[in-house]
C-alpha cells in the first residue's frame, strides 16, 4: 500500500453523447474523459436506444478501465439507458440500489469496493430525480448507504440538486463531510453545480476543477478531483479550484 496514494475521480453527464448542435458523437465525449485521465468516472445519460449497431456501455467501458458496473434504468428492444461506474482497477462488491419513487422515472445507486494502490476506497454514483421531494427521499437513501461502511468513501454523479443546502447536501451533513463546489450546468453559462463529487474523510478531496471545452459535447461540465487516501489521523489541506 502507497501511503498517501493520490487518484484522480471524474463524474460527467453526457446528454446521450449528443452536443448542443444535436449531433451524436461518443467519441467526443470518450476523448475529453480520456484528456483528465480518471482512475475513476462516474458517466450519467448513457443512451443505447435507437443508437442502430452502438453499444455505448461497452464502448465506455473499453475506453476508459476496463472495469464497470452497469445501471440501466430504462430498457427497449434496441438497448438501454441508464449510468455506470468505470474504474481502472477491478470493482469489487458492485451492487445496484433502486431509488425509485412511484410515478417518477426510475433512478438507481451503483455501490463499490476498489482497492487502489493506496488502500480500498468505497464509491457510491447516483443520476438523481428531478423533483424535489423525489429527490430528498433518494438523498437518505444514498446517506444511508454511505453509513453502512467506514471505509473512505466517494459519492459522485448528477444529483441534480438546484440548492446551495438542498436535500443532498443535508442528507450527506456529517456523513461525507467534503465536496466540490464547481457550477457544471448549462455548460455554456453554468449556474447551478448539478454534478458533485463528495468525500470522506474530508481532508481527502485534494483540488477539484471543471472542463469549459464539455459544452461541446454536452449540456453538462464535469467535475474532476483528486483524492488523497490518507493513513488514519493524517491531516491534509484541502484546495478547491473552479476552472
Amino acid at each position: 500500500m502507497i501511503p498517501g496514494f493520490t487518484l484522480r475521480a471524474m463524474t460527467w453527464n453526457i446528454h446521450s453523447a449528443v452536443c448542443p448542435a444535436g449531433r451524436h458523437d461518443l467519441q467526443r465525449a470518450i476523448d475529453l474523459i480520456l484528456r483528465h485521465a480518471p482512475d475513476v468516472v462516474a458517466i450519467q445519460e448513457v443512451e443505447g436506444r435507437n443508437r442502430p449497431g452502438s453499444l455505448p456501455f461497452t464502448a465506455l467501458r473499453e475506453a476508459l478501465g476496463g472495469h464497470a458496473v452497469e445501471a440501466p434504468t430504462l430498457r427497449a428492444a434496441d438497448g438501454c439507458y441508464g449510468h455506470m461506474l468505470v474504474s481502472r482497477w477491478p470493482l469489487e462488491e458492485g451492487a445496484l440500489h433502486d431509488l425509485s419513487v412511484p410515478g417518477r422515472e426510475p433512478r438507481t445507486a451503483i455501490t463499490a469496493r476498489v482497492e487502489t494502490p493506496g488502500g480500498a476506497l468505497r464509491l457510491l454514483a447516483a443520476h438523481l430525480g428531478l423533483g424535489w421531494g423525489e429527490r430528498r427521499a433518494q438523498a437518505a437513501r444514498l446517506a444511508a448507504l454511505a453509513r453502512a461502511t467506514a471505509d473512505p468513501l466517494l459519492a459522485l454523479g448528477d444529483f441534480n440538486d438546484w440548492e446551495p443546502h438542498g436535500p443532498v447536501d443535508r442528507a450527506f451533513l456529517g456523513t461525507l463531510p467534503s465536496r466540490t463546489r464547481a457550477r457544471t450546468f448549462p455548460a455554456g453559462r453554468p449556474l447551478f453545480a448539478l454534478d458533485r463529487i463528495y468525500a470522506r474523510p474530508r481532508a481527502s478531496l485534494v483540488r477539484s476543477w471543471t472542463d469549459r471545452g464539455a459544452r461541446a459535447a454536452s449540456d453538462h461540465r464535469p467535475v474532476i478531483a483528486e483524492v488523497a487516501l490518507l493513513p488514519e489521523g493524517e491531516a491534509r489541506p484541502t484546495r478547491l479550484v473552479v476552472a
